[in-house]
């Protein structure tokens, strides 16, 4: 059984790009710049921004943080948009997810120009990139994509099988790799929520992508012997024995399936800091794009 290393993956990642960031600056005199919008106080948000802001630090990159309060309407989030769409010196921005519920979030997500959507989620990337164009994908399926390839994975005529069909990680991944690309070429099934008899999908998978948001369900007798594992998943379970009162579990149920499988992500540890240096990734295209 091969750990798929996302931690050590994304340090590897992020020293290559602070490499290009370095020729980037000796040749075109531009420094990428990301920016980000925060709503409200949502701790697991507030989180992963400051997490996306030390690894802009890291590479290279100038970033920018806009902090909005819970209040703020949705008419002054599309003014703050349209601001960073327009300002020349910034390549690409996100908008921290989820947002507020009296915020429209499709209508926030189609109002970003798809030139600085570095998160992929603009309709325009999400056409482009089922077409099989040059596109921003989305940052956690494109990190898994990164993975599979480094650690050589074999994809092709392999089945895969997609727990989840969100427009974040299931849907673009499933197509992903269904494409002709090094982690692509298979044959896929997506699964979810309404999936009969699942267990005979996934007995039959030769790779697994777990994004269905409910810890531990993927068990040891859902999969047979040298299956590939990527577990997506990631959600505070409590536990009394932790100091902290809780645990970070996957989707998958690691002591049962790891034992069958071939290759398999930790989490934590696995997938969530390849997004975080996809998001890098993805913000240095759009900078060399541009130059």
């Amino acid at each position: 059984m091969v750990l798929l290393d996302g931690k050590k993956t994304s340090a590897d990642l992020k020293l290559e790009i602070a490499e290009s960031v370095k020729k980037l600056k000796n040749q075109v005199k531009k420094t990428p710049h990301l920016a980000a919008i925060l709503v409200g106080n949502d701790g697991a948000s507030m989180t992963y921004v400051s997490a996306k802001v030390k690894a802009c630090e890291l590479v290279g990159f100038n970033s920018t943080l806009i902090e909005l309060p819970e209040e703020t309407t949705e008419e002054k989030l599309l003014e703050e948009i349209h601001n960073l769409n327009t300002n020349k010196d910034i390549d690409g921005f996100i908008v921290q997810l989820p947002l507020p519920k009296h915020i429209d979030e499709q209508k926030v997500l189609m109002a970003v120009d798809p030139d600085k959507d570095v998160d992929g989620f603009h309709p325009t990337n999400v056409g482009r990139m089922t077409l099989d164009l040059p596109s921003f994908i989305p940052a956690t399926p494109f990190g898994i994509l990164e993975l599979l390839e480094r650690y050589n994975v074999e994809t092709s005529g392999k089945h895969v099988v997609v727990i989840g069909r969100s427009h974040i990680v299931g849907r673009p991944m499933s197509i992903l790799m269904s494409q002709k690309r090094n982690a692509g070429n298979a044959t896929v099934t997506v699964a979810h929520s309404r999936t009969k008899n699942l267990k005979e999908f996934t007995l039959n998978a030769d790779i697994i992508v777990a994004a269905l948001g409910i810890p531990e369900f993927l068990t040891g007798d859902m999969v047979k012997e040298g299956v590939t594992i990527i577990d997506v998943g990631i959600t505070r379970v409590k536990d009394e024995t932790k100091k902290r009162g809780y645990r970070l579990a996957g989707d998958v149920h690691f002591d049962s399936v790891s034992p069958k499988s071939a290759y398999i992500t930790p989490v934590p540890g696995g997938v969530g800091p390849m997004t975080i240096a996809m998001l890098m990734k993805n913000t240095l295209l759009a900078c060399e794009r541009k130059s």
